[in-house]
Parts: structure tokens; sequence; C-alpha cells
């Protein structure tokens, strides 16, 4: 009877509800579809600027660190090496120009480019050199795995930052969801469909294809992710469009 009695008291126990209210995800903290204007139009330009800046200087040193670490670099990267290979440019500016050229494919698509697109182009390209300049690839494999490893994460931070802005997204990013909403093919395989083509022909041209290619595809979503909820910058939500007779 005891043994019982204490069995029906722990199962009260675990079934009495909580009295909590469930936590509900701050509206203002989510991403929202903003057109050119209504990107500098949401406010606090004072933090989401600087956020967009310091998201980019660090996507370009994480991409400085993936170069020496020699193991391989970002799927871009592998193109960009490539033809930096053939073209008397330094391996950032031919980050810009590549930049410059994926933009133009924005025109057929009609994807408006914001101030993130436009500093994403520019400011990237030209921390990367002297990011490069002042690396030393690492003797050790330790040190090259920790360097590839260390360039990862910091490639998921940058993002995150810069996506959290809210400023537009960067050339490559917009190509993307262009193809995807004129093609109504899924995100997915617009970007896998891309970027194979792009470390397909880097290859080609003489860029370096290795395993942080390979784990940079499979990991730079998931470490965004993880990151975003500390990095979108609270935006109070647009003001609903008025309907028809209102």
């Amino acid at each position: 009877m005891t043994r019982f009695g204490a069995n029906r008291r722990q199962g009260a126990t675990s079934t009495t509800p909580d009295p909590r209210p469930p936590r509900t995800p701050d509206p203002r903290r989510r991403l929202h579809q903003l057109g050119p204007l209504a990107q500098l139009r949401a406010g606090r330009l004072w933090w989401r600027v600087p956020q967009l800046l310091l998201g980019l200087v660090l996507y370009g040193v994480s991409m400085a660190m993936l170069v020496r670490a020699t193991l391989g670099v970002m799927p871009w990267d592998v193109l960009h090496q490539g033809v930096a290979r053939h073209v008397p440019l330094t391996f950032g500016q031919v980050v810009i120009g590549v930049s410059v050229l994926v933009l133009l494919l924005w025109i057929p698509l009609r994807q408006p480019p914001g101030l993130g697109t436009v500093a994403n182009t520019v400011v990237i390209g030209l921390v990367v050199d002297p990011a490069l300049a002042w690396m030393t690839a690492p003797e050790s494999w330790a040190g090259r795995m920790g360097l590839m490893v260390g360039g990862l994460v910091l490639n998921g931070v940058a993002t995150a930052l810069y996506i959290g802005a809210q400023l537009g997204p960067g050339a490559r990013d917009g190509l993307m969801t262009g193809l995807a909403r004129r093609t109504g093919w899924s995100l997915r395989l617009v970007r896998t469909g891309i970027e194979v083509a792009v470390v397909a022909l880097g290859w080609l041209l003489g860029g370096v294809l290795g395993v942080a290619t390979v784990l940079y595809a499979l990991l730079i979503g998931p470490l965004t992710q993880a990151f975003l909820p500390w990095t979108v910058v609270p935006l109070d939500p647009p003001p609903a469009r008025p309907t028809l007779g209102a």
C-alpha cells in the first residue's frame, strides 16, 4: 500500500501543469523581409551599421585563416584562388571583381541591393589581403587544423553578424535567393547547384579543394543558425499594408 500510494503521489506530481507561461520569441528579433529603403528606415543604424562592418571584417579574416591553413577553402574561394592564378590581381581584388560580376546577374533577377550588399562587395576583399599578409601558414599539422577550425567558427560568427544587421544580403547570397524566387526551385537545390559549379570551375582553374571545403559546406548553415539568436538586431515589424477597402 505504501509503495502504491507513493507511486500515485509521484504520478500526480509529474502531471502537475507548469505554472510558468511558455516563452514566446520577441517578434522584433526575427529576420524581416525588407526592401533597400525599408532597411534604412527600420532604425537602429547606429547599432546595425557597425555590426555589419564588424561581421564583414571578421569574414575577411576567417577567409584568410582558411587559406593559410592550406586544407582547402570556402567553395567560392576555390573559384577566387583559381582566377587569381591567371590574372595579375591579388586574392582580395579577385574577390571584389567576382562580387561585382555576381551583382550584375542580379539585374535580370530584379534583385534590389541594400547597403549591406554594397559593403559586402567591397569590405571583405579589402580586408582579406592585409589579413593574408599578416598571417603565416603553421608548420605543424595540429596548427593547421586549429587554424581551419577557428576559421570555420569565426566565419559562422561573421555570417550571423552581417545577416543579423538586416541591411541586405551579400552578392552571392542574393544570387541564390533571387534564382530560387524566379525559378521556384528550393533554396537548398539552388545553393547546392551554384556551389558545385563554382567549386568545379575553380578547381579546373587551379583552386585548392580540400577537407575545409567539405566541412564548410556541411557546417556553415548550422553554425550561422546557432549564432543568429545573439546577433539579430531587434527591429519594429514593418507596418501592415492596408487591405483593399479599408
